[in-house]
């Protein structure tokens, strides 16, 4: 190819290599402890050998490989660029005239391969993966599917909405509240004990309640033991699952966004799934530019130095990463921006070690 030569690809071919041997080492070692993990559980259940294969390690190992992926892209730089430092073939390279920015051009393309291979894994491909892979866990695995939701704030429909001060697995909903308005003019509220779903008839069983009408004169107030209602909401709305949100695919992540704003749903989690999958694959470029310009000189330490460092900085970017989350979960800080700030730091990091390498 006129624009991509012989160099270029022997660096690609080097990166890549090291990056697909270095995280199929890395997810074998998984597979081999997790294997060992559940292996009492899989024997006492006795399930097939077929659908541990495809229901569940197949699943596992594309999801376990696209969260490591901006790790061991750093640590496939960092190793393949160092080897060939202390071979001097770095030297040998920039003393034939290319300059720095033009080495870096297959480290580049290789790492859009890598960005363009983890984008589609983890936005269209490893949601539904996931989803098989969750499911096989909690029906053979693991036994608590879902968990409790507390202090509930709903809008059901245009002008009613709902408090419940908690949710239960079992279908009842403590401390019920609901509210009609008229504009902004409260109409009638109602508020129980509990509120219970009968899956027999479809319909919900409102137990102990009071109910206050209001109207321009005056108000009428009764109170109750048991009412048996339809209400536009369904128990599955109520129900916690762990990390329900990766298991949808992005277009289907961004349209459960929308319903949840529309209905009043605490949607925080979901909003960080969608930008982490937009900025983690971008990390790639930085942490590819930050590993080339580490390891591409010789200095004192040699090979271990350089991944001692490498494994330092790929570290604290991850936990750069998860503190960032953090400041996001507790509304503090825009989900946007801190999903983001750790790409923007670690790129002007990336820079300045560019710019150091170069010289």
């Amino acid at each position: 190819m006129k624009y991509y030569k012989t160099i270029d690809f022997y660096i690609t071919r080097k990166f890549l290599g090291t990056f697909f041997y270095a995280i199929t080492l890395i997810l074998s070692i998984a597979v081999v402890f997790d294997l060992a993990e559940n292996l009492d559980e899989f024997l006492s259940k006795d399930l097939p050998v077929k659908e541990i294969i495809k229901d569940y390690y197949l699943n596992f190992i594309p999801y376990f490989a696209n969260l490591f992926s901006p790790l061991f892209t750093f640590i496939a730089v960092i190793y393949f660029t160092s080897k060939m430092a202390y071979n001097t073939e770095i030297i040998a390279i920039l003393s034939s005239g290319v300059s720095y920015v033009r080495l870096m051009r297959p480290y580049m393309v290789s790492a859009l391969i890598i960005t363009i291979f983890s984008f589609v894994l983890g936005n269209y491909i490893i949601p539904p993966a996931t989803k098989t892979m969750n499911d096989f866990r909690l029906k053979n695995i693991e036994n608590a599917r879902f968990g409790v939701e507390r202090d509930i704030h709903r809008q059901i429909e245009p002008g009613v909405y709902i408090y419940m001060r908690s949710y239960t697995p079992n279908d009842i909903g403590n401390i019920f509240t609901l509210e009609r308005f008229e504009g902004s003019k409260l109409v009638e509220k109602l508020t129980a004990d509990n509120i219970r779903y009968d899956r027999e008839t479809g319909k919900w069983v409102i137990n102990n309640y009071w109910k206050r009408t209001i109207f321009d004169d005056y108000e009428i107030l009764e109170n109750g033991y048991r009412i048996d209602t339809t209400l536009n909401m369904t128990p599955e709305e109520f129900r916690v699952q762990k990390n329900e949100m990766e298991t949808y695919i992005t277009p289907d992540l961004i349209d459960e966004i929308e319903k949840m704003k529309t209905r009043g749903v605490n949607y925080i989690e979901w909003e960080i799934e969608k930008h982490k999958r937009m900025a983690t694959p971008f990390s790639t470029f930085i942490l590819t530019l930050i590993g080339a310009g580490l390891a591409s000189r010789k200095i004192k330490g040699g090979l271990g130095f350089h991944l001692g460092l490498g494994l330092a900085l790929s570290f604290s970017y991850i936990l750069f990463m998860q503190i960032s989350t953090v400041f996001a979960v507790s509304g503090s800080t825009p989900v946007i921006v801190a999903m983001w700030i750790p790409n923007i730091l670690y790129s002007i990091i990336a820079l300045f070690v560019s710019h150091w390498a170069a010289k």
